[in-house]
This record gives structure tokens, sequence and C-alpha cells, in this order.
């Protein structure tokens, strides 16, 4: 098990018709294992058609019976295998291999030649029987595609379902001729979730993960409590109340929300069990959960304690925690890394979720929390910014989040 922890060697394999959210589904578990610390990344094979020159592409070109388009399009899929093939026999970990894989002698060469390597494969098949999921896909994302860059919207519908037609006239979807290897079915990403010998440690978790997610595009708000009396005395920890000033952005906050809400919505509030960030809740018209999972990083012995303090008292352990920041752990305390762990839940529980969230915690917690919705590197947790008295607002795109700040003073 601890040799599967430090190196899986995984192959995470695509499968699915054109407009299906396979790329969707690889952004958010490339994002996922990352946080969690694997090495992982996404080998999609449009981008190499598209490395190619072979871009705005019409429909006929992925004819399967267009032999050389076949053979172009083979080539280009191969190239992509070998290349996350390359990656794992080096750093990396947990490689997604993001492509159609629509027919099974396609899927069965991709598992022979990861098998030859020593890689597990888990097949992940994107399924999609609502026609509006399809659509708004289609509409949302690929239309903004390089493919159909500067093409009538119209049009561009009617080329790329006549794409998907094309594909479909060869689909194989998984079935029980392929119940002897590891997958997951995914019904209109996250509906339903069907699960075939998925045995390992990271499997489990990513199995866990699909459950959890959905289409369902909602916003998310990020903020500090107001300033504690800690705050005012530069202290680390502890459960202070908030200041007058604290106190003032409270109010703020509850005059903020409601303006960035639709016509009838109810958000989801959560808290740390911590006084600072309840109190912060506290104006809001919303009730608010309070969740031990998001409460501050835990300063051990240093809590309490000024920087200044920390330095002149425990020299040795100031000096180990700027150089490495996000592994460090206080005495008796956590470190980044430690925050990263026990916030797994509270990402789960925030990708189920269909309605607007706002999180009001602490400067470590919603750190950790960023750089996972933002897609950051996990060694930038902590040095994000997340200042007092602002709410960054991510607001959810075709594969992502915009960004915008409110400083509420």
């Amino acid at each position: 098990m601890a040799a599967e922890l430090e190196s899986p060697k995984l192959a995470l394999v695509m499968v699915g018709l054109p407009a299906r959210g396979k790329t969707y589904i690889t952004t958010k578990i490339v994002r996922y294992l990352s946080w969690l610390g694997y090495r992982t990344r996404s080998f999609n094979v449009g981008s190499y058609r598209r490395a190619r020159g072979l871009v705005k592409m019409p429909a006929e070109f992925f004819d399967p019976r267009a032999r050389e388009a076949v053979r172009v399009r083979t080539e280009l899929a191969l190239e992509a295998l070998e290349d996350l093939l390359e990656w794992l026999r080096g750093e990396g970990e947990v490689a997604l291999y993001d492509a159609t894989n629509h027919e099974r002698a396609r899927r069965e060469q991709v598992l022979s030649r990861c098998q030859a390597e020593g890689v597990r494969v888990i097949f992940v098949e994107s399924l999609c029987e609502d026609a509006g999921v399809i659509e708004a896909n289609v509409r949302d994302t690929k239309l903004h595609s390089p493919d159909y860059a500067g093409m009538d919207p119209d049009e561009a519908v009617r080329d790329f379902r006549a794409r998907i037609a094309y594909y479909e006239s060869s689909y194989e979807p998984l079935s029980e001729l392929d119940e002897a290897h590891s997958f997951v079915k995914l019904v209109d990403v996250g509906r339903k979730v069907v699960v075939n010998r998925v045995e390992s440690y990271v499997g489990a978790r990513l199995v866990y993960f699909l459950m959890n997610l959905h289409a369902a595009r909602r916003r998310i708000w990020l903020t500090r409590h107001g300033e504690s009396q800690f705050n005012v005395l530069g202290r680390i920890g502890g459960d202070a109340w908030l200041s007058a000033r604290g106190s003032e952005y409270a109010k703020a906050l509850a005059r903020f929300l409601p303006s960035r809400l639709e016509p009838g919505e109810v958000p989801v509030v959560w808290t740390s069990t911590l006084r600072r960030t309840i109190a912060t809740a506290s104006a809001l018209s919303f009730r608010a959960h309070a969740w031990r999972a998001l409460d501050e990083i835990d300063a051990g012995i240093c809590d309490g304690m000024t920087y200044g303090e920390i330095e002149e008292q425990m020299p040795d352990e100031f000096a180990a925690r700027r150089a490495n920041k996000l592994r460090y752990r206080y005495p008796r305390g956590e470190s980044y890394a430690d925050v990263i762990q026990r916030l797994e839940p509270v990402i789960l529980e925030l990708e189920r979720q269909t309605r607007p969230v706002l999180v009001v915690a602490h400067q470590a917690v919603l750190r950790a929390l960023y750089v996972y919705l933002t897609g950051r590197p996990q060694e930038e947790c902590p040095y994000a910014s997340v200042p007092l008295h602002t709410v960054i607002e991510l607001r959810p795109n075709a594969y992502g989040y915009e960004e915008h700040r409110f400083e509420l003073e």
C-alpha cells in the first residue's frame, strides 16, 4: 500500500462521444488529484491535432470511412499515448488520456500498451441521456474552441452535430464485454455512477470524487472572517472575538451577498466552529452551517503568539517554516499539507452542491480552497492572496472559474 501511495502510475482513459463532458471531467480530476499532491497531467488528443495545424476541420474529417483521415487521427492518438507513457516513466503518477476512445479495438490497444509499461488503467466513460445538457455543452464549450473560431454559430452547431453523428456510427460503449477491465461509467456527469473492478486506493478516492460531480454551474464566494482582536494584536490562532472594524465587515457582508444573488436564490453558507467566523456570518439572513474542518490551521504550541515572538523564542522553528511553508508543521500542530488533507470532505461537499456557496473561514483554509478551485499548484497554497475584508467571487465558465474580488471596507 505504501508504494502505491507514493507512485500509483495510473492511466485514466476517457471514453465517450463528443460533447459529453469528458474534458470537463478530466479537468476536474486533474485539479483534485493535483491538489491532493499526486503528480497529475492530462493529454488531450484534440490538442495534438490542432498543434499539427489541423484546425477548423470539417465534420467529414471524423468520418470512420475516410481512410486517410482515420490514419492521421490514429497517428495523433498514438503520439499522445506515447507522450503520456513517457511522462509516467518519469515523475508522473496519474495521467489522463482525454479522447473519445469510442471503439473497443482502440481501447484494447491503449490497455495493451499501458500494461506493457506496467501502468494500471481505469476507463472513465461519460454518457449523456439529457439532450439539453448536450446542447448546452455544444454551445457553451465546443463553439468557443479554435475549431469554430469566427464561424456562424448555427453553422458551427450543424457541423459539430454531424461530427457527433460520425462518432455515433462506430461507438461501442463499455459493456459486459469489458467487465474484465477496471472502469467507471458516469451518466449525465454524476447522476448515475457504475463502478467495475476499481480496487486501488487512488481509484477508490477517484470514484467517490466522481460520485459528487455534476454539470450545474454555481457561484462560490470565499471570505475571511472580519478583523479579530488577535488580528489587531498580530497574534496567530486563538478563538478571539471580532474587533469593532470586524463587526462592521460582518454588516457589509450581509449587505453584499444579496446583491450577488439571482431572484429566489438561497445560498449555502459555511463557517468554521470558531467565534470570529460565526460572528461574521451572524448578520446574514441565511442560516450558516459550522464545519470543524474549516477551522484555522492548528498552530500547536505557537497558538496565540506573534511571528516576532516565534522568531525570537524559537528561531529554528521560524527558519524551518520559512524554508518550506507548505510542509512545515507547527510543533503539536498542523502544516498546510495537513490542512489540505482535512479539507477533502469539504471539497467533495462543495462539488456536490448545486446552489451557490459562501465560505466564511480563515486565511490558511481559504488559501487551500482557493488553489483547488482555481487549479493552481499545491506549492502555491501558502502564498495565495486572501486578504481581510475581501470577498473572492468565483463564477463558473467552461472548465473552471472566472475570478472577481470585492473589497468591503
